[in-house]
């Protein structure tokens, strides 16, 4: 079972994921808050698996309330979802680079929501392909001279090569075409480097693949 708790300052939007959710065999929400201090405090207590996470909230936003999560030792298994109306919000750069494994636009799809929840909880990145060029073209824009990242070391050649390809997008089929290796290969690659850089998940990759050098804007075509 997937535990999942709701924040958004909208009781309406809060039912309705609530009525959503809850009809799903594999899935139950334990919790809901209506802004980013409560959040922390419900997801303290309750330390759901997932958590939909509306990015502005009075008060304490999503932003700050996911950045205490990450923070939170006590809760390194929980995964938080952006909500926001807009694909372009301003804050999904910060949220993504601040821990939270992904977003949704609050008018996806009942079915896409779902599957996404299942896809968080399984420990995938939540990136769609747009928002992937938009972290890509923000590292770009923001490009400081390379931070110390001593943990590449313990990477394999290989794994050092898959974390540069997950870092430009790369879903694991992709990048097992591009080195002709199973899915399945690419997809242990990735999970090895995740657990060598204590990555939560996909989208700290790739963060740390621009941070540490690894990948610099401009090389991608």
């Amino acid at each position: 079972m997937i535990r999942v708790l709701l924040a958004d300052d909208q009781a309406l939007v809060r039912a309705g994921f609530r009525a959503l959710l809850d009809a799903e065999g594999d899935v139950e929400v334990v919790g809901e808050a209506a802004d980013g201090d409560e959040a922390v405090t419900e997801i303290r207590r309750l330390v759901p698996d997932v958590v939909l996470m509306d990015i502005r909230m009075p008060g304490a936003d999503g932003l700050d309330a996911t950045r205490r999560i990450v923070a939170d030792d006590r809760l390194k298994a929980v995964r938080v979802i952006i909500l926001t109306t807009f694909e372009l919000d301003e804050y999904v750069f910060e949220a993504i680079r601040s821990g939270a494994s992904g977003f949704l636009v609050k008018d996806t799809e009942p079915a896409e929501l779902v599957a996404a929840v299942r896809a968080v909880a399984r420990g995938d990145a939540l990136l769609s392909p747009s928002v992937t060029r938009r972290l890509i073209a923000e590292f770009a824009l923001r490009a400081q001279r390379p931070r110390p990242y001593p943990q590449l070391a313990a990477l394999t050649d290989r794994e050092r090569e898959v974390l540069a390809l997950a870092g430009q997008g790369l879903s694991n089929e992709e990048i097992a075409a591009k080195l002709v290796v199973s899915p399945a290969t690419a997809k242990t690659h990735v999970s090895r480097a995740m657990v060598k850089l204590a990555a939560r998940d996909r989208a700290q990759l790739v963060v740390i693949a621009y941070e540490s050098g690894l990948v610099r804007p401009g090389w991608l075509t």
